[in-house]
């Protein structure tokens, strides 16, 4: 009941909701790097970088909650939302980045976030194991996203967005799934 108290007065709300809020924006995101064809390098830059300042604003803020809940992850979470609000704000500020750069800081991005869901995954206070699960598989997907765009940058143009796209399209209700499941476990 104590408990109950302090999520309806505030004291350690859980924020399921902006996992699910990041999911839809990482699948809007998703949907507007597949489907816009005349998509151009600066159009890109600008829509990926406001899709990682969201990502690391949401983070930074569950990091945050987490820390005041003794969650022993809460500093991953931190770490990531640090990471992301500044390729965001240096993506922001430099909209004319070469195509390499942007490979290399979108590939980064991925693997520094599926490497954080999937420790999460693993060592994380996740209530449940399916809450463990689609944490792990959201982190391998990011991991071997961000792997794959990394190895093969001579993959230019078109191919680079339809696998950042694909990404966003299947990590987003992941996401979704996930802040479902918190909203369930909690309750």
């Amino acid at each position: 009941m104590a408990d109950r108290a302090r999520r309806v007065t505030g004291g350690t709300t859980d924020l399921w909701w902006l996992g699910a809020v990041a999911g839809v924006v990482t699948m809007l995101f998703g949907l507007a790097a597949l489907f816009w064809p005349g998509l151009t390098l600066t159009t890109f830059v600008y829509l990926f970088s406001a899709f990682v300042l969201a990502w690391g604003v949401i983070a930074i803020v569950h990091g945050f909650v987490d820390m005041t809940r003794a969650n022993m992850m809460w500093w991953l979470s931190l770490l990531f939302g640090f990471f992301a609000v500044g390729v965001g704000v240096y993506l922001v500020r430099h909209p004319l980045v070469s195509f390499a750069t942007l490979i290399l800081l979108v590939g980064f991005t991925l693997i520094v976030r599926g490497a954080v869901d999937v420790v999460t995954g693993l060592f994380g206070a996740a209530r449940n194991s399916t809450g463990q699960t689609l944490a792990m598989v959201a982190g391998a997907l990011g991991v071997v996203a961000g792997v794959w765009l990394l190895t093969q940058p001579e993959s230019a143009g078109v191919a680079f967005v339809w696998i950042v796209g694909l990404y966003a399209l299947l990590f987003g209700p992941l996401m979704v799934a996930l802040a479902m499941d918190t909203r369930t476990g909690e309750a």
